[in-house]
């Protein structure tokens, strides 16, 4: 499972470090570099970028992990680049963001835009899960129809499926097309006889939190 990002577009970051004379760049080593949004190769190319654009920048470096703990030890290393820049440029998702923000009060831009958690699939990368507190699964095959139908019914097919495939996008499977399919293979058919309740929105609170001991 990882942070699906892509970048945001030059002009958006333009205007985001605008007031930034000096800017240190922080990648990640881990999601946005297996995806090339935000790696090494990426940061050294937003470099090139900024002192095209009249910027000087600090420093960079490229965190293992930018959404844990190895952050704040990492800009320790670092703080003399980064106390003589006046912004800090991230190419992590916005979990590393929001941890770079934790440790510096230094004024921290997103480089890139974190579309959702994935789990990988050959060369795609789907959303699996809404994390929405209260799960489905057992009544509809291991197929989640929150994620899956762009609808999100919880009592489906709507009346637009055609021939298996997706009204919303007809590249994509009818997810009750699937959960259907899987409840027939498992002798289960009679679970889609019983009517769900409306999904219950306030299973969690966000944002969520747990404390343990």
């Amino acid at each position: 499972m990882i942070s699906v990002t892509e970048q945001k577009p030059w002009e958006e970051i333009s205007q985001s470090i605008d007031k930034c004379k000096s800017v240190y760049i922080i990648g990640c080593g881990t999601c946005t570099t297996i995806l090339h949004t935000g790696g090494k190769g990426e940061v050294l190319a937003f470099k090139d970028k900024l002192i095209a654009a009249g910027k000087t920048v600090t420093g960079w470096m490229v965190i293992p992990t930018a959404c844990d703990e190895i952050t704040k030890y990492a800009l320790e290393a670092s703080s003399k680049e980064i106390t003589a820049a006046d912004c800090i440029l991230v190419t992590s998702c916005a979990y590393g963001v929001q941890r770079i923000t934790q440790w510096t009060d230094k004024p921290s831009y997103p480089a890139v835009n974190t579309l959702f958690i994935g789990k990988e699939d050959g060369n795609m990368y789907s959303e699996v899960c809404h994390q929405c507190g209260n799960c489905v699964l057992a009544w509809t095959g291991g197929v989640c129809p929150v994620t899956s139908c762009p609808k999100g019914l919880l009592n489906g097919p709507c009346g637009g499926t055609n021939k298996g495939m997706c009204e919303v996008d007809s590249t994509k499977d009818c997810a009750w097309t699937l959960i259907y399919n899987r409840l027939e293979k498992q002798g289960r058919l009679d679970l889609l006889e019983k009517e769900q309740p409306p999904r219950n929105y306030s299973a969690v609170v966000r944002p969520g939190r747990l404390i343990t001991k």
